[in-house]
């Protein structure tokens, strides 16, 4: 499969990466001088210039691209580039910061395929949503972290919240949310957590009992 990645930062390198360990042939799209020679000395094909602009990403190879994803921290250029991807037949993928609100996101989440929270998400979560897959059957993560789903007991202190309130150990992040017949998926701002429901946890291997502990304590 053929994938446009705007954006060589921090999550858009990772999921490079990915991809092209998993033989996907990957596009770099990006205006900075910088990351543009690094991801060129990194082996991927590059095109130089502004994601907002159709002919950068025509250049990039738009058209016959399975999917983009715009992961930029800029809102606007991610969602304009995603908007070029969706006119081309691409499966779109739009990054939007942690600290967003209720109405933006749903602004943004009706006109593309998926909406990805890098702080929470990710590259393997880039990557998942690109092709369409399935949280259940991601498992990308480094040496010292570990991806824990955990039900929430009838009794627990947490039914009746809302995820993003959920205060966990500092190592540790909310990835994604089911309930007890559903897949998991990642939650909107106003998802609520009834009784039998999962959550799905990254997490350092030292503090899953004390996640265990917060997501379960009545």
């Amino acid at each position: 499969m053929k994938f446009v990645i705007v954006g060589y930062g921090r999550v858009g390198t990772r999921t490079c990466r990915i991809l092209s360990e998993e033989g996907h042939d990957v596009v770099v799209v990006d205006n900075d001088p910088d990351r543009v020679e690094r991801a060129r000395n990194d082996g991927f094909d590059v095109v130089e210039g502004d994601a907002e602009d159709e002919d950068v990403l025509v250049e990039a190879g738009i058209a016959d691209s399975d999917a983009i994803a715009a992961l930029t921290p800029d809102l606007n250029a991610n969602f304009t580039a995603c908007m070029i991807g969706k006119h081309n037949g691409a499966r779109t993928v739009l990054r939007i910061d942690e600290d967003y609100r209720e109405d933006i996101y749903e602004k943004y989440a009706s006109d593309v395929d998926e909406v990805i929270y890098p702080e929470r998400l990710g590259a393997a979560g880039a990557k998942t949503a690109m092709l369409g897959g399935d949280f259940n059957v991601l498992a990308d993560v480094t040496e010292n972290l570990q991806f824990s789903v955990f039900e929430i007991p009838a009794d627990s202190q947490l039914v009746g919240k809302r995820v993003v309130e959920v205060d966990l150990p500092e190592q540790a992040r909310v990835y994604a949310h089911g309930s007890s017949d559903g897949p998991l998926t990642i939650p909107l701002p106003s998802t609520s957590i009834e009784a039998g429901d999962r959550l799905a946890v990254v997490v350092e291997q030292t503090g899953i009992d004390s996640v265990r502990q917060a997501l379960t304590a009545a």
